[in-house]
C-alpha cells in the first residue's frame, strides 16, 4: 500500500502481526456512523462505498474505494467515532489494522509520515472541492463535474475516433449519481436527456461517453471562476 511503502520493516512486521483480514459479501456493511473503532482497512480486493447521511434522511455518497486504496484512517489520528459508513459495493476482502499499530508503522520513518500527511491532504482537498461544487454550482454542472471527475480517457483504434473522448464504465446509475452530487434523481434525469440531446454525451454498451469533454469542464470553471469574482 502506498501510504506504508516507505515504513520501517519491523513496524510493519509489528502491524502484520495484529491485523485481521476480513471478507464481505456485496451490500454487508463494514462500518457505520459513529462506530467507535479506530480500525485503519485495506482494500485488498473489491470495492467499497462511504457515505454520510443528511438530517432530512438523503443518503450522499463520498467515495468509492478500489482495491489498493483505504479508509478509516482520519478516525485512526484523531480517536474521534466514525462520520461516515462503509458498505461492500461488492464481495470483497480487507484488512483491518488496529489504529496504533498503523499510526506506528505511518510514523516510523519521516517518508512514511510524510505518505500520510499527504494522503490525509488529498482526502481534504477532494472533499473541498465537492462542498464548493454543492454549494455554487447548479445541477447541470455538478453532474459535468462528477462525470469528469468518474471518466478516463477513450482508449480506440478506429481511425475516425475522437481521441478527446473520454468515458465512464461502468455507467453509474440515476440514482446513484444524485447521492454523489447531493441532487434528486428526477433532476439528474432531466440534466441527461438534455445532454444527449445536445450531443455531449452518448450510452454505448457499458459506458457513457463524454463526447465533448472540455466543452464540460470550460462550462465547470467558468461558473466556479464566476463565484469566486475572478
Amino acid at each position: 500500500m502506498p501510504v506504508l511503502r516507505e515504513a520501517s520493516s519491523e513496524a510493519l512486521d509489528r502491524a502484520a502481526a495484529r491485523s485481521v483480514w476480513r471478507d464481505y459479501a456485496a451490500g454487508a456493511m463494514i462500518l457505520d456512523l459513529d462506530d467507535p473503532s479506530g480500525d485503519v482497512w485495506f482494500v485488498i480486493e473489491g470495492s467499497v462505498r462511504i457515505q454520510v447521511r443528511t438530517p432530512a434522511g438523503r443518503d450522499v455518497i463520498l467515495s468509492d474505494i478500489v482495491a489498493g486504496g483505504m479508509f478509516g484512517e482520519v478516525a485512526a489520528i484523531d480517536g474521534a467515532p466514525r462520520t461516515a459508513a462503509a458498505t461492500a459495493l461488492v464481495r470483497s476482502r480487507l484488512c483491518a489494522v488496529p489504529a496504533a499499530a498503523f499510526l506506528e508503522a505511518a510514523c516510523s520513518t519521516p517518508a512514511a509520515c510524510l505518505a500520510l500527511l499527504r494522503t490525509v491532504t488529498a482526502i481534504l482537498r477532494r472533499q473541498s472541492k465537492r462542498l464548493v461544487e454543492r454549494e455554487t454550482l447548479p445541477v447541470r454542472l455538478r453532474i459535468y463535474a462528477e462525470l469528469l471527475r468518474l471518466s478516463r480517457p477513450r482508449l480506440s483504434r478506429a481511425a475516425d475516433a475522437n481521441q478527446d473522448e473520454r468515458v465512464v464504465s461502468p455507467p453509474p446509475r440515476r440514482h446513484i449519481l444524485a447521492a454523489r452530487i447531493g441532487a434528486r434523481r428526477e433532476a439528474v434525469s432531466r440534466e441527461f436527456a438534455d445532454l444527449m440531446r445536445r450531443g455531449l454525451i452518448a450510452k454505448e454498451r457499458g459506458a457513457i461517453v463524454l463526447r465533448q469533454p472540455a466543452v464540460l469542464r470550460h462550462a465547470v470553471e467558468t461558473e466556479l471562476e464566476a463565484e469566486a469574482g475572478l
